[in-house]
């Protein structure tokens, strides 16, 4: 009996499971960065630089210490991608894989953590939806780096054929890796690209497609363009993801890049709006935007994707419920909706919750580089908002910090790409939770 309750005691939760997950998948690579030949010059890289590197490609941010072309060697670089790839698809998605190729039975505590991991609303076809996100994102990278391998090779030879492997599957994953610092100089990004209709549109594509949720491809596969018969949530992902693209890309297009020619001003625009949340390309100079562009470009590193998705911030489920609530409370309406439909009112609290825990994130991490470091506190704003929206977009920062700053970055990363909520719901066990309410009373707000 003490032996049961022992096992009892000590068992996982799921979120806990998903945390270790990314844990133990970020020790395992920052090991193999270290090495020696994971380097061009053969020479081992600091620990701590190459934890950094891990935190980031697991965490699919993009932000890195040392250019990732320049600096790693095709060993390192097929490591970063792999974890990219553990990253975007997640530690249990990628467990549950390998659990269906080997025709292992799947138990229903393991299925109650896929569950979790993808963010699927019932237990039930969990498997199946599984196997689906897997079918569907090797499919659309394989579309992806099939579609950029003409021009990549045209330029590079035969070395377009893993760059296009890398890209494709970088901006599948939201993730903002490149590896051009070889032809475009250090950090460069996509700015080589600037002028290519083709990549461009790929890029945009690969993550808006990674970024929209496993759940909207589900509805979509089912539904095809019957769109009323799309669930509530797919609806509100499809309307507030194209808000936060064309609002964005008409804003940069009218206050920054002024000095580009017309068509590529709105490429480059279009772009912009796209990869704050949570791809991490670029294909400008970031430094030379307006006060107000890279303002707006914190706000959509901190919202970020979609929930159960490839991408990290927020989620634009959760700006979504917060302007709503917003509404609701100017129309003093007791509920809050979308589409005829009511939402509960604890999604309403979760999202307040998670707005409260990426801005303190957000604010508080930067307050500490900004000391830290001696720096600007906008700069290190963005570089902050990068980290716990898992973005990447830099603007220059983060190769120059500290060990102490680095930390609180790859916290930053790590935190934001984990999600919040399930942070507090690993901290805080069920039985912790008790249903009952203190008397009721009144308190002035606004």
């Amino acid at each position: 009996m003490d032996g049961m309750t022992i096992k009892k005691k000590f068992r996982l939760t799921a979120f806990q499971k998903i945390i270790i997950g990314f844990a133990a998948v970020i020790l395992v690579g920052a090991v193999l960065l270290s090495l020696p030949i994971a380097t061009h010059t053969r020479a081992a890289t600091p620990f701590n630089e190459a934890l950094f590197t891990s935190t980031s490609a697991v965490c699919v941010t993009g932000l890195v210490v040392h250019d990732t072309a320049t600096h790693w060697s095709l060993f390192g670089q097929v490591v970063i991608l792999v974890m990219i790839q553990i990253g975007g698809l997640g530690v249990i998605t990628v467990a549950a894989a390998f659990a269906i190729v080997a025709r292992r039975k799947i138990s229903i505590m393991q299925r109650s953590t896929m569950q979790e991991a993808i963010s699927a609303p019932k237990i039930g076809g969990v498997v199946r939806l599984t196997v689906f996100i897997l079918l569907m994102t090797f499919l659309f990278e394989g579309i992806g780096a099939a579609a950029m391998m003409p021009e990549f090779i045209s330029r590079f030879g035969a070395r377009g054929i893993w760059m296009s492997i890398f890209h494709s599957i970088s901006a599948f994953c939201n993730a903002g890796f490149d590896i051009m610092g070889n032809d475009g100089g250090a950090y460069s990004s996509l700015s080589l690209f600037r002028v290519s209709p083709l990549v461009n549109i790929v890029v945009m594509l690969l993550i808006t497609i990674g970024g929209i949720g496993y759940l909207t491809w589900d509805d979509v596969r089912e539904n095809g363009l019957r769109l009323k018969r799309y669930r509530m949530q797919t609806k509100v992902i499809l309307v507030t993801s194209a808000i936060l693209i064309v609002v964005p890309a008409v804003l940069f297009f009218c206050f920054d890049f002024k000095g580009l020619p017309f068509g590529e001003r709105l490429t480059v625009s279009l772009f912009q709006a796209i990869t704050p949340r949570t791809a991490g390309f670029n294909t400008a100079d970031l430094s030379e935007m307006t006060g107000a562009g890279r303002s707006i470009m914190i706000v959509l590193m901190l919202i970020g994707g979609s929930p159960g998705s490839t991408a990290g911030g927020m989620k634009t489920t959760t700006a979504a419920v917060l302007f709503a609530n917003m509404i609701a409370v100017f129309r003093r309406k007791e509920d809050t909706g979308f589409f005829k439909r009511r939402i509960d009112r604890s999604v309403s609290k979760s999202a307040l919750a998670i707005l409260m825990l990426y801005l303190t994130l957000f604010v508080g991490g930067a307050a500490l580089i900004s000391t830290i470091e001696g720096l600007d506190m906008g700069v290190c704003l963005f570089e902050t908002a990068s980290a716990v929206g898992t973005v990447g977009l830099s603007l220059g920062l983060t190769p120059t910090l500290g060990l102490a700053s680095q930390i609180i970055l790859m916290l930053l990363m790590f935190l934001g790409r984990v999600g919040g909520l399930t942070i507090i719901y690993a901290a805080v066990s069920d039985k912790n939770y008790y249903n009952s309410r203190f008397p009721l009373s009144k308190i002035t707000v606004g």
